[in-house]
């Protein structure tokens, strides 16, 4: 990885607040209707026992390892435990979801504080693939082998475990955003982007407040190329579009779209997290208005006529550090692991 200056910022830390949308992500808001809404009920309980039972059910597809992570001892429950889950959002319709990973989000739930962090990592970062000859974007690991290479890369990335995954495609994201009436953001540019078929510039966002439908929402997440901050402007957008959802599916008036959105989900997520785990997590709803957000910083390369996001030294052993405080694990390396960065780190500094 690239070096960085102590003196510098190593990585974005974000706090959600109702007021300051720009700091959200887009991914987790899907999962927040499944993780949050879902769990925490209330009243309604029975109804999402009956609905999203069947959903989980619809959705389930175990990892190849098995429940537990090679970097556990055990299993965890998420009632007790403290827990990792990535968010893996796909650029594949019509209920696939094989294709490249274009959102990758690891959330760590600490269950002692209710606490929960969410980190970022730029589809491009150039990494060690485990099972892959030669150092790639991550976001092609989904590509090359599923939900089980991406985990097991991110797992090798990021020095912790990561015990669940939910993957979701394109289709989850735009129907969910249409079955509650579209979004409201404030672009801070006017652009166009390529619709959800790949047609280039059909899609049209002007700069300032508007609400936008699900198509819409789609190009105002994907779009990078005409940012001046890249893959760093792409995801404060993600994030802002993250508040408006959550706003939105935790509006008790949104409770009749909600068999909706379980259709639309259960053909277009995969999971291994059961029902049982996610309302374990009940727990966690009150956190949903202060997630800690954070970003691995790095810089742009182009190699061979490709742009890669080499992730900075200080960034990535920042957030390793903070997410193993967050899940209460030890703060330091296996040797493996060490060997495996170090040499992840020369085979960067080589080109």
């Amino acid at each position: 990885m690239a070096k960085k200056n102590s003196s510098q910022q190593s990585s974005r830390s974000f706090k959600h607040h109702r007021k300051k949308r720009r700091n959200k992500k887009i991914i987790f808001s899907l999962v927040a209707l499944v993780l949050f809404v879902v769990a925490s009920a209330g009243a309604l309980l029975f109804y999402f026992f009956t609905q999203a039972g069947g959903l989980v059910g619809e959705t389930q597809d175990p990892l190849e390892r098995g429940e537990v992570s090679e970097r556990r001892d055990q299993a965890v429950n998420p009632a007790d435990d403290h827990i990792s889950v990535l968010f893996l959002g796909t650029d594949n319709r019509d209920g696939e979801l094989d294709g490249l990973a274009d959102a990758i989000l690891l959330a760590t739930f600490n269950a002692e504080e209710d606490s929960v962090n969410v980190v970022s990592i730029p589809r491009d970062s150039y990494v060690e693939i485990p099972g892959h000859p030669t150092d790639d974007k991550i976001n092609h690991a989904h590509a090359f082998g599923g939900a089980d290479m991406m985990v097991n890369t991110v797992e090798n990335l990021l020095d912790v475990p990561v015990d669940y995954y939910v993957t979701l495609n394109f289709d989850a994201f735009m129907d969910t955003v249409d079955i509650f009436d579209g979004i409201d953001v404030n672009s801070p540019m006017s652009f166009t982007e390529q619709d959800a078929d790949g047609n280039m510039d059909e899609i049209s966002i002007d700069e300032g407040p508007q609400t936008l439908n699900g198509e819409e929402a789609l190009a105002y997440v994907r779009m990078r190329m005409q940012d001046p901050d890249g893959d760093l402007g792409r995801g404060e957008r993600q994030q802002e579009v993250l508040g408006s959802l959550i706003d939105e599916a935790t509006n008790l008036s949104s409770i009749g779209n909600y068999n909706q959105v379980f259709d639309r989900l259960q053909e277009n997520m995969r999971m291994n997290i059961s029902f049982n785990e996610i309302t374990g997590l009940h727990s966690y709803a009150g956190s949903i208005d202060d997630i800690n957000y954070h970003q691995l910083e790095g810089e742009s390369f182009r190699e061979s006529g490709v742009d890669y996001h080499r992730v900075y030294d200080s960034s990535l052993e920042d957030t390793q550090a903070m997410l193993k405080q967050h899940l209460d694990l030890e703060d330091d390396t296996s040797p493996d692991t060490t060997e495996s960065i170090n040499a992840g780190e020369n085979s960067e500094e080589n080109h």
